[in-house]
């Protein structure tokens, strides 16, 4: 038989859903919370630290900056919040994305919505380092802070697991603390390879992530680019979307469901409750007929840090593989 080929939602739709990802830990739900919370808190590594600057970096544009001083910095991704706080330096940063959702970035007035940046905002709160990705935007208002003279750093996006070490080392390097940089990135990777030690890998499960948006009827499954196979593969799973479904993210119908046969669903915490929970996910179509819908085999992670590929991936590597391999012998 002919594997059945999954609709594709058009390409200006599919870009929207990447962007929310990277917001969706502050969306509203539109059900009663089904998921209890975790504590959201970072572990600095260390109490205090003392940037050495100025530094000269090269960002993920090409372009060489110079950073004089780094006393009122603004992040504008939660990911980036989460490197800087984590590396001691959350005294100085002045304003955070809605993406910023740890407890310590919690009171920060917010300067940007998921990749939709307040130039005044920002300015407002006169910073001296912007750090930005790629994705950042819009270009305006960026060009509208550089041309009041405030360097931005860009950075290439979190993509997998390997990007975690890139991205710390290079926040770092920017921060003028490469030496904290490299202490971070040693426990980081620590923490990831003992979240999956003594794991029995001879069945891995294949997992299908579904990116679910209740209130917008916007129902997607995670295809070869979503982001989420370095996850899926390092908790000892097979990403079962990436293996049957090109592209990065296609429409949620029984036919790409069927194509993918995952034996675990993977969904964030918001999604979950944004359907009803598990009783309402099992009614959308399809779900139901895949083997984790037939055996209730349902994994969840937190919105704010599933995919941020950084000093806490150690946390979500080990919180996915106890929910894969709960039943191993």
């Amino acid at each position: 038989m002919r594997r059945p080929r999954p609709r594709r939602l058009p390409a200006a739709l599919a870009t929207a859903v990447l962007l929310v990802l990277t917001a969706c830990a502050a969306t509203e739900t539109d059900a009663a919370d089904t998921v209890e919370p975790a504590v959201d808190r970072v572990e600095p590594i260390a109490e205090r630290a003392d940037p050495v600057l100025p530094a000269t970096v090269t960002d993920a544009t090409g372009a060489a900056v110079t950073i004089e001083t780094a006393d009122a910095v603004v992040p504008l991704s939660g990911s980036l919040s989460e490197i800087v706080f984590t590396l001691g330096l959350g005294d100085r940063v002045v304003a955070r994305d809605i993406t910023a959702t740890f407890e310590q970035a919690a009171d920060l007035p917010v300067v940007s919505h998921g990749h939709d940046i307040s130039a005044e905002g920002v300015l407002s709160l006169q910073p001296d380092l912007i750090l930005a990705e790629t994705g950042s935007g819009p270009q305006t208002a960026l060009d509208q802070i550089a041309a009041a003279g405030v360097p931005i750093v860009v950075f290439a996006p979190a993509d997998g697991i390997p990007s975690a070490a890139e991205r710390i080392t290079a926040v770092a390097a920017t921060l003028g603390v490469p030496d904290l940089g490299a202490r971070l990135v040693e426990r980081t990777e620590a923490d990831i390879a003992a979240a999956t030690e003594g794991l029995d890998l001879a069945d891995p499960p294949r997992v299908a992530f579904l990116y679910l948006r209740g209130s917008a009827s916007v129902y997607m499954i995670g295809a070869r680019d979503s982001g989420a196979a370095s996850l899926i593969e390092a908790a000892g799973g097979i990403d079962a979307g990436a293996e049957a479904l090109d592209g990065d993210f296609v429409e949620l119908t029984p036919e790409a469901l069927a194509a993918a046969a995952p034996d675990v669903i993977l969904v964030m915490d918001k999604g979950l409750d944004s359907v009803g929970g598990v009783d309402g996910l099992l009614e959308i179509p399809g779900v139901a007929q895949t083997p984790a819908g037939e055996h209730g085999r349902i994994a969840h992670l937190p919105d704010g840090i599933m995919l941020n590929y950084g000093p806490r991936t150690g946390d979500v590597v080990a919180d996915l593989a106890a929910q894969l391999h709960a039943d191993a012998e």
